[in-house]
């Protein structure tokens, strides 16, 4: 199997991400792990909340990650999503993608999460101290 993809309420485990996108055939492997910060358009956020319609959620990853496979000569591709209620510095999304050479890696794998925040039904509401606001899950 090379993909692994996994909407989930749990913490994202790193460690485990890394330990299965790892092989002896890459030379490159590119990991992006994006966190909840502390700050949007100079206000505190609080905390973020996100939800997903989740069959559709998993198809459009699974889509993003055919296109991926035909378009750069990479070997494994992962692609893990949080949802709930996530603090600032918790995970709430990581993409690991191998390929033989870093330049497929590091291709692919900022498609990949650019796809992501464009086309999959994730949404996220920012809290802040003074309300809360809901947004796509992009920048």
């Amino acid at each position: 199997m090379n993909t692994q993809i996994l909407l989930s309420a749990q913490t994202l485990d790193i460690q485990s991400c890394i330990d299965w996108i790892m092989s002896h055939e890459s030379g490159g492997i590119d990991v992006f792990i994006g966190t909840v910060r502390n700050s949007t358009k100079g206000k505190k956020v609080l905390r973020l909340d996100f939800e997903a319609y989740e069959p559709m959620a998993i198809s459009e990853m699974n889509k993003i990650v055919a296109w991926a496979f035909e378009r750069w000569p990479v070997q494994k591709i992962l692609i893990h999503h949080r949802t709930g209620l996530l603090q600032v510095g918790e995970v709430p999304v990581v993409i690991a993608v191998s390929a033989a050479h870093r330049d497929a890696a590091f291709d692919a794998c900022r498609y990949i999460i650019d796809t992501l925040k464009q086309t999959v039904p994730i949404w996220k509401k920012e809290s802040f101290e003074d309300g809360d606001v809901w947004v796509a899950a992009h920048p």
